[in-house]
């Protein structure tokens, strides 16, 4: 099956990009510059797609980012610390991006034939992403089946929709994904900070996964004190 990824650069999305790789037909990474304080994760997009022998397209929608206000990744509001499931994490959404994003992403892949967009969307993120829970990736599969109606049928993939980010982890590794080339941290420094809501889950998985975390962190522990270990 011909299919679109929508490639973040971060852990989740970019083990997706390899297992379709893997169990499909990729034709590709699209990537998103919205306006995100931590755009340095379009690098890491770019990079997979190339090690994939993919095309890449990013694509500019940052204007729109600057009217998506409040959230604490396209506004001058400090990122919180802490676990993802803690009540503050919320002031991270930004408000239909992936509803804006995935319906980008579908007229891409009806102009160039594909069958299936596909994204990373898991069950970690449903406690404060709407738009990441099953009921959303259904309806926008409905949705987008009646706005393209005579123009394809495109199917909506999501994975890892029912599973955790753990699970993600212990993919990563068994796909064989050059986890540090990722990028997850929402503070978008030299390295990952450890101690936002990404860096916190990031690490958390990986152990969870019992498997090895080489990405370099400029608080390492943190993650153990927020995660009650």
């Amino acid at each position: 099956m011909k299919t679109l990824v929508i490639c973040s650069g971060g852990l989740d999305s970019v083990t997706l990009a390899h297992k379709i790789a893997r169990e499909q037909e990729l034709i590709g990474l699209v990537s998103f510059d919205y306006g995100q304080r931590h755009r340095k994760e379009l690098e890491s997009a770019r990079a997979c797609a190339e090690s994939l022998g993919v095309p890449f397209d990013l694509v500019d929608i940052s204007s729109v980012g600057r009217l998506l206000s409040g959230s604490a990744l396209t506004d001058d509001v400090t990122v919180p610390d802490g676990h993802y499931q803690e009540e503050t994490m919320r002031i991270t959404v930004v408000p239909n991006r992936n509803a804006i994003m995935m319906s980008i992403a579908f007229g891409i892949a009806a102009s160039r034939g594909a069958e299936a967009v596909a994204a990373a969307v898991h069950g970690g993120d449903h406690f404060i992403y709407p738009d990441c829970r099953p009921g959303f990736v259904d309806a926008f599969e409905t949705m987008q089946r009646h706005a393209l109606d005579g123009m394809g049928e495109i199917r909506f993939l999501a994975p890892f929709v029912y599973r955790s980010k753990a699970d993600i982890a212990a993919e990563a590794v068994r796909l064989g994904v050059d986890v540090a080339s990722t990028w997850s941290c929402y503070k978008g420094g030299e390295v990952h900070c450890g101690r936002c809501g990404t860096c916190v889950e990031r690490r958390e998985a990986f152990h969870l996964a019992q498997a090895p975390d080489p990405t370099p962190y400029a608080d390492p522990d943190y993650w153990k004190e927020a995660c009650h270990v």
